[in-house]
């Protein structure tokens, strides 16, 4: 009676620290895993919130400066502009006077540019998301075969405590891995989808920039 009520005492009083030590070695490589995907979705988050700000003015002022013929006034309004899209304006008007094929070449080429700036991370929370329940089934593996071992080494001794540092490591392990790659591609989608959204306003921006190379000047 007395084993049993330490053994509930233990597991009332046992917390996340307590659980995630019972997971062994590979619980360190998925904090590291935590750690990276965590970073960078703050880091990526706080890039794109700056990149998604725009002046809903600028692409009227850019029209207003290349129809008076300002050309200087243009690119100086683009490089104190920081963002995407006024960057790929500024990569279009030191293009102009070629042909359009290669103004529009100049702007997708900037554009792909802005966009790999954009996407900058998003590698680490792909290999978070597939790795890390890869690395918990890997635990899952390991402690399986280290209850197994426990169990042929106590004979007929066996008993639950004897394979319970094996069946902790194996469950443990699996639950972590799971929960750092849900994490993890939960953030993969979230950051894709508001880069999708930038892209999508960078191509509208083109459109924008080019309709005013090719309409006339009041």
């Amino acid at each position: 009676m007395q084993q049993v009520a330490t053994a509930e005492t233990e597991a009332v009083t046992m917390n996340a620290f307590d659980l995630a030590l019972k997971g062994g070695w590979l619980m360190i490589v998925l904090l590291i895993l935590l750690l990276m995907t965590i970073y960078v979705l703050i880091e990526r988050t706080l890039v794109i919130n700056k990149e998604s700000k725009e002046d809903n003015s600028f692409m009227n002022r850019i029209k207003d400066y290349i129809h008076d013929g300002k050309i200087d006034a243009a690119v100086a309004l683009c490089r104190n502009t920081d963002t995407p899209s006024a960057r790929m304006v500024e990569k279009g008007i030191s293009r102009l006077g070629r042909p359009t094929a290669d103004v529009m070449s100049a702007i997708e080429n900037q554009g792909n540019i802005e966009i790999s700036k954009l996407e900058k991370g998003l590698q680490v929370l792909a290999t978070s998301a597939s790795g890390a329940p890869m690395v918990g089934f890997l635990g899952t593996v390991t402690g399986m075969v280290s209850a197994f071992m426990s169990m042929a080494n106590a004979g007929a001794n066996v008993s639950i405590t004897t394979l319970s540092a094996g069946i902790y490591e194996a469950l443990v392990t699996t639950v972590a891995g799971l929960i750092v790659g849900i994490i993890a591609l939960f953030a993969y989608n979230y950051l894709t989808t508001r880069i999708k959204g930038i892209v999508n306003r960078l191509e509208m921006r083109i459109m924008e920039f080019m309709d005013i190379l090719n309409e006339p000047a009041a």
